[in-house]
């Protein structure tokens, strides 16, 4: 199946004492390139989590942003240190007492409290296994969410490449119609030209017909016309793989095959046609870019 690399997927799951909601987006990209938003309490995980995003997105830009909310009491991360504080407060307030009669309380406290070290900061516990199995479960949700978008992108592009392929092989079929007709085009165009710089019996006939056959050779596009038939039908045979480099690398097959023809025809009709078969090959390499 066809999958696009343009991707976006949410999970929220709430268990454990936590709420974890993740978001994936993906785009396109020759490689993986995974960027990680996670909760400073996750990083230990971030290996586990780009190797699990590498295993199941395969290729892409990978963004995920994962959030987690303490949904249980939590005890504080910041605590007050009552000693300091303490000793704080008495000094000052003993200070104020020789310099003056009248003092607030709260206001000693509030100056006490802007002291150095004050406050005791706590560092960051780590995740629980039950909080990270949580968290798993909303990436999972999410990938799959992502997954989902991704196909449903690649059938998109299913039908765009089938009808560029399409239109390309009408216009391959017109110059199999007109190049019926160029050869005796040119061999009347060419006997039209000596006849009137020679007149018709100023020339050897028998030549000029050995020559003519040189030159159908020599701009014969009958293999060209045979191999990007058979490109563009091995280009539908692809597409129910869901190879993107396979496609790509056709599209730079059925680009020569396309180029040959144009370069050897000779013809102003088939060049139009070969045109128009450009212009639809450049709508498939825009998109085969975008295909895992």
């Amino acid at each position: 199946m066809l999958r696009s690399m343009t991707g976006f997927g949410r999970g929220v799951v709430e268990s454990n004492g936590v709420s974890v909601t993740a978001e994936i987006k993906t785009l396109n990209s020759k490689g993986v390139d995974i960027f990680c938003r996670l909760p400073r309490s996750l990083s230990s995980k971030e290996i586990e989590l780009r190797n699990l995003l590498s295993a199941e997105l395969e290729r892409g830009k990978i963004e995920i942003n994962l959030t987690l909310v303490k949904t249980a009491q939590a005890e504080a991360s910041v605590s007050v240190n009552r000693p300091l504080v303490k000793a704080y407060f008495q000094d000052i307030r003993e200070s104020f007492f020789h310099l003056s009669n009248s003092f607030d309380d709260l206001e000693i406290f509030k100056m006490a409290m802007s002291w150095p070290n004050a406050l005791n900061t706590e560092t960051v516990p780590e995740t629980s296994d039950a909080e990270w199995q949580t968290a798993l479960q909303a990436i999972r949700t999410a990938l799959a969410e992502c997954q989902d978008f991704r196909e449903r992108e690649g059938g998109v592009l299913v039908d765009i490449f089938g009808e560029c392929i399409n239109r390309i092989e009408n216009g391959l079929k017109q110059v199999a119609e007109q190049d019926v007709l160029r050869i005796p085009a040119v061999r009347e165009r060419l006997l039209k030209s000596i006849t009137d710089l020679l007149g018709e019996e100023g020339f050897d006939k028998n030549r000029f017909e050995q020559e003519l056959v040189y030159y159908v050779e020599k701009y014969d596009i009958s293999e060209e016309k045979v191999r990007l038939q058979t490109h563009l039908d091995y280009f539908r045979e692809v597409l129910t793989e869901g190879n993107g480099k396979k496609l790509g690398f056709l599209a730079q097959e059925i680009g020569r095959e396309i180029n040959t023809i144009g370069s050897k025809a000779n013809d102003a009709v088939i060049q139009r046609l070969v045109v128009g078969m450009k212009d639809e090959l450049e709508k498939i390499k825009e998109q085969t870019s975008n295909v895992l």
